[in-house]
Order: C-alpha cells, then structure tokens, then sequence
C-alpha cells in the first residue's frame, strides 16, 4: 500500500537529494511541519516514504551494522535477537 505524506507537510523548495545503486533509490529532502523539520526519506520505486524527527535520526547513529543489516534481512517482520 503506498502512503502520502501528511497533512500539514511543506515539501517547499527544499533540494531533493537521489540516492541508488543496483539494489535500491531512495529521494531525501528537508520538509517543515508544524512540529519542526524533519528528514523525508521516499522510495520512487515501491511509493513508501518516513518522515524523520532529529531524535529518530540520531537513533540511527546509535545503531551498529549488524543491527541494521537485520531490519534490511527481513524489512516486514519483526527484529530478531539472539
């Protein structure tokens, strides 16, 4: 099912930044809400976006590879631990 951004999203003027390689393309750009900026991720391809707060980017720092190489191993499922 593809999703559409909210309500009360301002795509703007903000530069797009494409980003792909043999396995996947992704758009990023900057967007204001009423709750602040935000990162948007979209996938042209399969139409699926995720709007990003700074917190939630952050997360992603606190990652390391192995925990991110599982949510891309299985991306509708749940993450297993061992």
């Amino acid at each position: 099912m593809k999703r559409t951004p909210d309500h009360g999203t301002e795509i703007g003027r903000e530069p797009v930044i494409s980003l792909g390689n043999e396995f996947a393309e992704v758009q990023v750009r900057k967007v204001h809400t009423r709750n602040g900026s935000r990162l948007l991720i979209s996938s042209p391809k399969s139409g699926h976006w995720i709007s990003l707060c700074p917190l939630e980017l952050e997360a992603l720092t606190w990652q390391d590879q192995d925990s991110l190489s599982r949510l891309v191993n299985n991306p509708y499922g749940p993450m297993e631990f061992d």
